[in-house]
């Protein structure tokens, strides 16, 4: 493997790429960047003020189908939290070693793998984002916007324990409900009042009945507020809940559920608001994706191991536009969102390896 010594991973995972940190993310932008265009990749920027610049990396087109790999360039540490890389016979230690920037390092050594067979690359192209940790919420609009260019996409995101790629991740919203209700004494005017607090119990109990666990739909109420004191009764309060689904109809109907619950007014008097959104919909496995799976196995002499999640990633975006999508090309790893975040350096050689058969497939029109 080119540079198994890690020197270039080390490069990267020793900025700070804390999503919040469009200084530190934007030096990864420019370093991969100049590593894409080192494999006559095009090099698109797209410029964001408040976060880092998303990198949309294009290679040549010809007839055939087209393929887009997948990563996000951020982390979840704050400068001066989590800032050292080191190494044993084992292990890579390290800020997004795992989550994603070992990932993204993945799929570059495979792409400089078919470059050095080809002296070429085309149809394939790699997106890099800035802001997956944080829900995704501008780069998602570019990915959906970009999506029907792509017949398959892979995205690297770290590999199951037994080196598992994803086939599935639930999808997930957060949503808010602000309560207004009408303050009274609670000693001299009781009847008076209308309770926003006690609205609130109620709404919470009929969300949560929402859930369905055989059917892994969760409703999960993570944070409430509300009221002034104990002698009156409570003008406001507020819920915060999520919802995650494994399918489109669960959603659907968990979502008029919700909408019935907020209209309703189990307390005379209050009235309730409703906001938030769906963040990243429901990735579901598909016979496209099957195929996709079975080509791999076919030609790399593999029996891929795959896996579903309940967590999400930018994944959950392409497939929910159609594109048959693979998650989980990273290395295998763990600790990640932790300061003990650490990833396996014979994973890194089998995935380069099993990445690189794949394009190299991809390129010769056996995938």
């Amino acid at each position: 493997m080119r540079n198994s010594n890690f020197d270039e991973l080390k490069s990267i995972i020793e900025i700070n790429s804390w999503t919040k940190n469009k200084q530190g993310v934007d030096k990864n932008v420019k370093i991969f960047a100049q590593w894409m265009k080192a494999l006559d990749f095009e090099t698109i920027f797209h410029k964001r003020e408040e976060i880092g610049d998303h990198l949309h990396c294009v290679s040549k087109k010809r007839k055939g189908k087209k393929l887009l790999l997948l990563g996000h360039l951020d982390t979840v540490f704050p400068p001066d939290t989590f800032e050292t890389f080191k190494e044993d016979d084992a292990w890579i230690y390290g800020a997004g070693v795992c989550d994603m920037k070992g990932g993204n390092y993945v799929a570059l050594q495979a792409l400089r793998n078919v470059y050095q067979k080809y002296d070429e690359i085309y149809n394939i192209d790699f997106l890099l984002v800035s802001d997956e940790e944080t829900g995704s919420d501008d780069s998602k609009h570019l990915l959906a916007s970009l999506a029907s260019e792509y017949d398959y996409c892979m995205v690297f995101e770290a590999a199951g324990v037994h080196d598992e790629v994803v086939i599935a991740r639930k999808g997930v919203g957060t949503f808010f409900i602000e309560i207004e209700g009408k303050a009274s004494h609670a000693g001299n005017h009781y009847s008076d009042g209308a309770d926003a607090n006690l609205e609130l119990a109620q709404k919470l109990i009929q969300l949560v009945a929402l859930s369905n666990l055989a059917k892994e739909t969760t409703v999960n109420v993570g944070k409430i507020h509300g009221g002034i004191g104990a002698n009156t009764i409570s003008p406001k309060a507020h819920l915060t809940f999520e919802l995650r689904y494994t399918s489109i109809e669960e959603r659907d109907r968990v979502l008029a559920g919700i909408d019935t619950i907020v209209s309703t007014s189990y307390v005379k008097g209050t009235k309730s608001t409703l906001s938030g959104a769906i963040q990243r919909d429901v990735m579901q496995p598909s016979s496209a994706q099957s195929s996709f799976v079975e080509r791999i196995n076919t030609l790399c002499n593999v029996t891929l191991s795959t896996e579903k999640r309940g967590g999400v990633s930018d994944a959950n975006i392409i497939s929910s536009q159609g594109v048959p999508t693979l998650d989980g090309w990273g290395p295998y790893g763990d600790g990640d969102h932790t300061i003990k975040e650490r990833a396996s350096k014979e994973s890194f050689i089998k995935r380069i390896d099993l990445v690189s058969k794949i394009l190299i497939g991809f390129m010769e029109a056996e995938i």
